[in-house]
């Protein structure tokens, strides 16, 4: 082989390495939305239950009216939305009209149901936020349950505000949902705090859902499920995705957030989940991604 060709294949090969590297970089740093599912087998429905669980919006802009996050909903066809906290944030530069836009039309086309999370809290003006959220026709709920039924199912949606609320009160709503949990209905716990896994065990929920992790802002899929998340520190064991919690199957959103984060995320893209509950097929209880 002549110097000249050998040149040419460094050079070529150079060039494919500097295309892999770019291809990956901007896979690592893609914001674009993605869909995120999940199928869960109970025997509690005898009829496929969509759901889509959106959480940590923090106001962020998903362009004119907020069509680029609406659209990728409402192709999911849910039968429920349930909002996972934070869907507001406390910075004044991210206006609350991008999240209560988002609020607003959800509501308008599925029953929708929201609980806090700590930057609601943090903004200072927690009952106003409730306050306009409910006025977009969505559901709150803080120690409360509400009932749904989908073709003839009975499907029970309980909530809890974000332990920021005091920790006195956030155990109390936690004890009441609990005491309100209906055996014969699919019941869901619509939380903010993936953490407190010890405090979701054990009490009768079908399916517990939360948020706040963003994911561990940094991911290396199939290697580091996450680096960072707030209350958990280095290296989350619940920064995103499903876990099975003896009787109960918590399910955790890697969020919404994009030009709210200090940092930027990395092979982490911002999630719709969507949760299918299926009859079993087996007369068992599994789960299964």
């Amino acid at each position: 082989m002549t110097k000249k060709k050998k040149r040419m294949k460094l050079i070529l090969v150079c060039v494919l390495l500097l295309g892999v590297l770019g291809v990956t970089v901007f896979r690592a740093f893609d914001t674009a939305l993605t869909v995120r599912a999940y199928t869960v087998e109970t025997g509690k429905v005898s009829a496929p239950v969509r759901l889509v669980l959106l959480t940590d919006l923090h106001s962020c802009d998903y362009g004119e009216g907020q069509r680029e996050l609406l659209d990728l909903v409402e192709a999911q066809s849910p039968d429920a939305v349930l909002l996972g906290g934070d869907i507001v944030d406390d910075d004044e530069r991210l206006p609350i009209e991008n999240a209560l836009t988002a609020a607003r039309v959800l509501a308008e086309r599925h029953p929708t149901y929201y609980v806090t999370g700590n930057h609601e809290f943090w903004t200072g003006e927690v009952d106003g936020v409730r306050t306009r959220l409910s006025a977009c026709g969505v559901t709150l709920l803080a120690g409360e349950c509400a009932e749904l039924e989908i073709r003839g199912q009975k499907v029970q949606v309980c909530g809890v505000d974000d332990p920021s609320a005091g920790e006195a009160e956030w155990h109390s709503q936690l004890d009441r949902v609990t005491q309100a949990v209906e055996g014969d209905a699919f019941s869901i716990l619509l939380t903010h705090r993936p953490e407190r896994v010890e405090e979701y065990e054990g009490r009768g929920f079908d399916l517990a859902l939360a948020g706040h992790a963003h994911g561990g802002q940094w991911r290396l899929p199939g290697i580091v499920n996450g680096l960072l998340a707030p209350d958990q520190g280095l290296f989350p064991k619940y920064a995103g995705g499903r876990y099975d919690l003896g009787e109960t199957t918590l399910i955790i959103s890697r969020g919404l957030a994009r030009e709210s984060t200090r940092v930027p995320r990395i092979f982490n893209p911002p999630e719709v989940v969507v949760i299918d509950l299926m009859p079993c097929r087996d007369g068992g209880r599994e789960s299964a991604n």
